[in-house]
């Protein structure tokens, strides 16, 4: 690609649209995931019996793990929701864009 496209780009206001919705979607699903990983981590060291209570009576398995299973498939869904989207919105609008700049 010449200098005279990437110019072109840069001056495309789209591009400047996309890259801000691109990167203010990382970023929420980015705070969204360390809030729960740093409320996983709070529990841990505050309140541990929170998470020492058996699922059933008897059980030796806690409450903490499939909560620690919950927060690694939230991490799987999110990222899952963030390919979904890049695959989708984010492509075709940069499609649109090297389109105009060509």
């Amino acid at each position: 690609m010449s200098a005279e496209a990437y110019d072109r780009i840069d001056d495309n206001p789209k591009f400047h649209a996309l890259v801000t919705s691109r990167r203010r979607f990382a970023w929420i699903l980015s705070i969204a995931m360390l809030g729960i990983y740093y409320a996983f981590i709070m529990v841990i060291a505050f309140v541990p019996e929170v998470l020492a209570v058996p699922i059933a009576a008897g059980s030796v398995v806690t409450i903490g793990l499939p909560i620690g299973v919950a927060i690694i498939v939230t991490a799987i869904a999110l990222t899952g929701v963030y390919v979904y989207r890049a695959n989708g919105e984010f492509d075709r609008k940069t499609a649109e864009i090297l389109k105009e700049a060509a």
